[in-house]
């Protein structure tokens, strides 16, 4: 093998060894379960879902949203969901008030009790998406967190906590989020009919 090789069956090698664990950990199937019956619950209710976090988690919350409003892989209404990634807003919030407030901010505008945030952040640590889960709590809504096993601050924060394995670079744990995003919506469809 070149060196191009061996480093996609490295990179191929740790990501199906991190989805292994993954699977292996008994808490996997249960928390996304109860995932997907809270956002379930709050969609047939006429709720939202909101969604958080930090540079690639910002963008796996806005895939997220996006495939809840859109077509994951067929044709149905859209339901509602919303991630906030408009460099403009954060540029305005950032500087008036702080980056710390970012979400919190978006939370108390646009959240309402009955509604869901999904609060995505690999270390479990990030201040902006924690100072949301409280705003997300103070306003009587549900909170998902899509974290790794070592965040302890977000997982203890949230009605329903899906970890990833521990993993020596964020890119691993941000794979298994992309896939818990996929499963939730694929389940989600299912269960209310679409």
């Amino acid at each position: 093998m070149n060196m191009t090789q061996t480093i996609i069956r490295s990179s191929l090698d740790e990501a199906l060894d991190e989805l292994t664990r993954f699977l292996a950990d008994p808490q996997t199937l249960p928390a996304i379960g109860q995932g997907v019956e809270i956002l379930a619950e709050a969609l047939q209710s006429g709720h939202k879902v909101m969604s958080c976090g930090n540079g690639g988690s910002l963008c796996d919350a806005t895939h997220f949203a996006e495939e809840l409003t859109g077509r994951f892989r067929k044709s149905r209404r859209p339901l509602p969901a919303m991630s906030v990634n408009d460099p403009a807003y954060f540029t305005c919030v950032g500087n008036d008030y702080s980056f710390d407030v970012i979400f919190q901010r978006w939370v108390e505008a646009f959240g309402r009790p009955g509604d869901v945030l999904v609060a995505i952040s690999t270390s479990g640590t990030s201040s902006n998406v924690l100072k949301a889960v409280e705003a997300a709590r103070g306003l009587g809504m549900k909170v998902i967190a899509l974290t790794s096993v070592r965040g302890k601050p977000l997982a203890d924060a949230a009605d329903v906590a899906i970890k990833a394995p521990d993993a020596p670079h964020s890119d691993r744990i941000q794979e298994i989020h992309i896939k818990v995003i996929h499963i939730m919506i694929e389940a989600l469809e299912k269960k209310m009919g679409l």
